[in-house]
């Protein structure tokens, strides 16, 4: 492929907006070698794992682990590398792999390795963990939630055989039966209450070590932006800051300075901030209202920043809202009035929360399909997400008329 085709300097943002990253085009198999090999290096010889969401808030619990375990890395090195990004005029984060970079190999320099995963790749890091790991290492896995234990339940049961100890921590909603069989295993299970705390919270009160109050303030801070809260606007940049840096660079980051980020990552953060937001002016203007049930639900397209553009689509009357993604995922935000995201996900392929949940409708066979996901703006995948609330919607609806009923009984 030409490269001109996705290089996002020479094209109009209405359309580069449209079109997935650039690393959606670059081949499974090829990413998979290169993930496989980055795993390998990682996980070899060190004394423990952690294996995060790759956000602020699973991040934030890996730069606690590598606290308990005094094996943080020197912060210097990324601050000169971001420095020289800035001066370059690149605003990309990319985690180590530019030329001349000095934070190349900073994946194999802590005792404590660290692999970013989501939702849907659990399964893959354990049996990484499991292939690679010395026996008798600390596994952590933060901020993840599996959808059914069958997924895990291969490599998470032989490494509770050949670990030393396995802890888990998050916050989101749990099925009974998927918590109960990981418990079962002897994995220390700490599951927090999702509308109360993150999963920073959950490892800050979980791990033996007496952090001081700089980590508190980050469980805090990152907290706010993980609920919704929106009280500090250093939660924000929190956010920003870990999309867009490189997982060691954020862990690194905020553990030697908590959420009071150094002056060059805060220039970063601002610089990038720019695109952010005309990419979310132009997702809020794509989108379109529909009525379903007793709620507006908004549902637009584009890359784009999902939570940002959810809170612009509430502020103009939308319970609930809908993102779909380029690349075929879509972002489900809800409201005080809808409370029902993880369950319109649950119906296309996903979960979460009840106001925050994703989902990838399985609608796409070739790159036929993408493709006309790309020009018809996600029309295939909005179709099935507003049949999702239509169920969800008449589900709710013959629930409260059963309430109604047994109540005048």
């Amino acid at each position: 492929m030409d490269d001109e085709l996705i290089d996002e300097a020479d094209i109009p943002r209405s359309r580069y907006t449209r079109l997935p990253g650039k690393g959606f085009f670059y081949p499974d198999s090829l990413d998979d070698e290169r993930a496989e090999t980055r795993a390998k290096e990682v996980i070899e010889g060190s004394e423990a794992i952690v294996i995060a969401d790759g956000d602020a808030d699973g991040l934030a619990c890996a730069a606690m682990v590598r606290e308990a375990y005094d094996a943080a890395l020197d912060a210097a090195d990324f601050e000169a590398a971001i420095t020289a990004r800035l001066g370059d005029g690149e605003s990309e984060a990319d985690d180590g792999d530019s030329e001349d970079d000095p934070t190349e190999n900073a994946h194999t320099q802590s005792s404590v390795g660290l692999i970013a995963a989501g939702p849907y790749s659990i399964d893959t890091s354990l049996e990484r963990v499991l292939a690679y790991a010395d026996d008798d290492v600390d596994l952590f896995v933060c901020d993840l939630c599996p959808d059914d234990y069958k997924w895990i339940a291969e490599p998470l049961e032989a490494l509770a055989e050949s670990t030393a100890s396995i802890r888990w921590f998050d916050h989101h909603q749990w099925d009974e039966s998927t918590a109960a069989a990981v418990r079962d295993l002897g994995v220390d299970l700490v599951v927090g209450e999702s509308d109360e705390e993150c999963t920073a919270d959950v490892a800050l009160r979980s791990l033996d070590h007496d952090f001081d109050d700089r980590w508190a303030e980050l469980a805090v801070v990152t907290r706010d932006h993980d609920l919704w809260i929106k009280e500090d606007s250093r939660s924000d940049d929190l956010a920003d800051y870990s999309y867009w840096a490189g997982s060691e660079e954020y862990t690194t980051i905020v553990g030697a300075y908590g959420a009071d980020l150094p002056e060059t990552v805060r220039e970063f953060v601002a610089d990038r901030r720019v695109e952010k937001d005309a990419r979310i002016d132009a997702a809020v203007d794509r989108a379109v209202t529909h009525d379903i049930g007793e709620w507006t639900v908004a549902v637009t397209y584009g890359r784009c920043s999902q939570n940002e553009v959810a809170e612009a689509l509430r502020e103009q009357g939308a319970d609930g809202a809908v993102i779909v993604k380029p690349a075929g995922s879509a972002s489900i935000r809800g409201s005080e009035d809808f409370q029902h995201a993880h369950e319109v996900a649950g119906k296309v392929n996903g979960g979460g929360h009840p106001q925050a949940a994703g989902c990838k409708p399985d609608i796409y066979d070739d790159m036929l399909d993408y493709a006309q996901h790309w020009t018809t703006e996600g029309q295939a995948c909005k179709r099935v997400i507003l049949a999702a609330f239509e169920a969800v919607a008449e589900e709710v609806a013959a629930a409260d008329e059963s309430d109604e009923t047994e109540t005048d009984e």
